[in-house]
């Protein structure tokens, strides 16, 4: 599975194209304040994990939906056949009841 942030596109083509016009958005039409340093590694950055709270902002101020954002790829990734697994041979036992003689 393969997932994409598209926030740079969705706001081009909505006529946004600084962090600044973004971050005025943000605050204008959804209350979210965030630092300049935030919004710019949002629109330039792929991030690891995004709030709820931060998404639902962002298509608000973008009048969008989350599929504009996020585009996910569910294509199945093939993975390599795991090498076999080598069979390990244990030596015999000393005598039937598997104890050795003391010695003499």
């Amino acid at each position: 599975m393969k997932i994409r942030w598209r926030l740079r596109m969705a706001a081009a083509q909505r006529e946004v194209w600084t962090g600044t016009e973004l971050r005025r958005l943000l605050s204008e039409k959804a209350g979210l304040e965030l630092s300049s340093a935030s919004v710019s590694a949002l629109f330039t950055k792929e991030p690891s994990q995004v709030k709820m709270t931060t998404l639902v902002a962002l298509c608000t101020a973008l009048e969008c939906t989350p599929n504009d954002l996020i585009e996910v790829d569910t294509t199945p990734v093939e993975r390599p056949a795991p090498p076999p697994r080598p069979v390990v041979e244990l030596p015999p036992a000393a005598s039937a009841r598997g104890r050795s003689m003391p010695p003499l």
